[in-house]
């Protein structure tokens, strides 16, 4: 797995906690587990993004697009994420889609036997 340490750009380094720390702020919640509830996800993802462990998806950032009002642009320029855009290769889109298919009747027919 890729760290998340190595999303950086020149001088600002990927950085949830100050993504987290604003919104709590600007929410006026009281900590993590208050900030876990308003966007529906259990309190220990909120600890594993900030300890590095797991990425902030794209459902979440929508999530805290919602409850916040800031643009998706601004949320990632809060965590230190300064690309103008997301980038997919041809081959990871094409065993994202691979992946997501759905078997042909054939071959689920055949796994009956």
């Amino acid at each position: 797995m890729i760290s998340l340490l190595n999303l950086q750009s020149d001088k600002v380094k990927y950085n949830p906690n100050h993504l987290f720390d604003t919104l709590i702020r600007r929410l006026h919640l009281k900590n993590d587990a208050a900030l876990a509830k308003m966007l529906d996800v259990a309190p220990p993802v909120i600890s594993k993004i900030r300890h590095l462990r797991l990425p902030i998806g794209a459902s979440l950032m929508i999530s805290m697009h919602e409850i916040s009002g800031l643009t998706i642009k601004e949320l990632r320029a809060l965590m230190g994420d300064k690309r103008d855009t997301f980038r997919i290769t041809d081959s990871q889109l094409k065993s994202t889609l691979a992946k997501s298919r759905p078997k042909s009747k054939e071959q689920s027919m055949s796994h009956q036997y």
